[in-house]
């Protein structure tokens, strides 16, 4: 038997973790059906609201001009939409021919250090669980683009605008500095005209059967996992700064992230398989809480596995499918946010309709964790070797035209913990 299912590292046997953490969540949290039906009933309010406004022909996704976040001037609705929906839309947030010479400068990158013939294929399998293809992700890291839009003065802005949309006080506590970020380092998205994708289903990422198990998330979730719904916040940033995903697996975060992003280097309808939500942040409840019902296998979590994504689908969680919502039609230079416990996938496409470009830059706030690994990124940009959260791959190692040290500003500088 095992005396606690909560461990920081991966329990060596999971199936008898679970069953032992099924009983005390159980036992702590009392009516778990009634907690699960108060849970149900404000998800199925929120969906109701989001079902509304389509048939109305009205936004779902929180639209803001970056013009109005450079001025100070985005408005208390908006505010309250975006903590609502937990993601957003920022128009403009680059000029769109910025944006759209960054893809080019890519393009050359790519082509002048010969990565077709280097390309070793996938070297992750991150996405394992999931029914759906790849996106067509290139393990590149280190471009004069991605280092130009993440070290830039427009990116620090909006981050700084999305860091402090969360509770980094709390508890007697400051979790992080909203008004300055570190780098997360991470991967671009080329998607050529013509493309035909299962896309990619529905997830969360962050931790998977972390959430459950690990002692960090326990206090992240405290209110829910004690049975008080009313008190849970899903933008209280309490203790998430102490998370730590089981090491192991070939992809994982090891930042905190208030929100992840990407910034579109070319323009997308959002009918071309593109990028959708369940924008409900405090959906992440009802995941948590739908193993715990009586109708899931003792040893299983919906589908949730060791080292992967956290599956959403219709099998477990059909409620939650019902808010599923694709971003708006987006061209070059706008970037799309969403809160790290948003439920996110992208849509399946035939026949893609215009390229699918992309470069994904996060917000990533400072505190101790974050500034941990963003020293640890320093030494792989200088080396030009892949980040520690992402496959050891290191293509970059020996390219002409690679972003070097000497090309950071004062934000680049600042970024790396420095």
């Amino acid at each position: 038997m095992t005396d606690t299912p909560f461990s920081a590292t991966l329990p060596d046997d999971v199936p008898e973790a679970i069953r032992a953490m099924k009983r005390q969540l159980r036992d702590q949290i009392g009516d778990v059906q009634a907690l699960f039906d108060e849970v149900s009933a404000f998800i199925t309010s929120e969906i109701e609201d989001i079902e509304a406004r389509k048939a109305r022909g009205e936004p779902v996704w929180p639209v803001i001009d970056y013009a109005d976040i450079e001025a100070g001037r985005v408005t208390d609705e908006e505010i309250r939409l975006l903590h609502r929906r937990g993601c957003a839309v920022i128009k403009g947030h680059f000029p769109a021919e910025t944006a759209r010479n960054w893809d080019r400068q890519l393009v050359d990158y790519v082509e002048r250090n010969d990565f077709d013939n280097q390309y070793c294929g996938p070297g992750d399998d991150f996405f394992g669980t999931l029914a759906a293809s790849r996106p067509e992700i290139y393990p590149i890291y280190w471009s004069p683009p991605q280092m130009e839009a993440r070290q830039s003065e427009r990116m620090a802005a909006v981050q700084v605008f999305l860091n402090r949309l969360w509770k980094h006080e709390s508890n007697g506590q400051t979790w992080f500095d909203p008004t300055q970020n570190c780098i997360y380092p991470d991967r671009i998205r080329r998607r050529p005209p013509g493309t035909t994708s299962k896309g990619l289903g529905a997830h969360t990422d962050s931790g998977a059967l972390e959430r459950w198990l690990l002692p960090a998330y326990q206090k992240v979730f405290r209110h829910l996992y004690n049975g008080d719904f009313s008190q849970y916040d899903p933008w209280d940033a309490a203790y998430r700064t102490e998370v730590n995903e089981y090491a192991g697996g070939t992809t994982l975060c090891s930042s905190f992230r208030t929100f992840q992003g990407w910034t579109a280097l070319s323009d997308m309808k959002h009918d071309q398989g593109v990028l959708f939500t369940i924008p409900i942040p405090a959906a992440m409840a009802y995941i948590l809480l739908r193993p715990l019902l009586d109708d899931v296998p003792e040893d299983e979590l919906c589908g949730v596995s060791p080292r992967r994504v956290l599956p959403v689908s219709e099998q477990w969680h059909p409620l939650l499918m019902r808010g599923k919502t694709t971003i708006p039609d987006v061209v070059a230079g706008d970037s799309v946010w969403w809160h790290c416990d948003v439920i996110h996938g992208v849509d399946p496409v035939e026949d893609q309709q215009g390229w699918g470009n992309v470069m994904y830059i996060p917000a990533s706030p400072w505190c101790e964790k974050n500034v941990q690994y963003a020293r640890q990124c320093k030494e792989r940009f200088e080396r030009g070797e892949s980040p520690d959260d992402f496959p050891a791959e290191h293509y970059e190692t020996e390219w002409e035209g690679r972003f070097r040290s000497s090309d950071l500003n004062t934000n680049g500088i600042r970024s790396f913990g420095i």
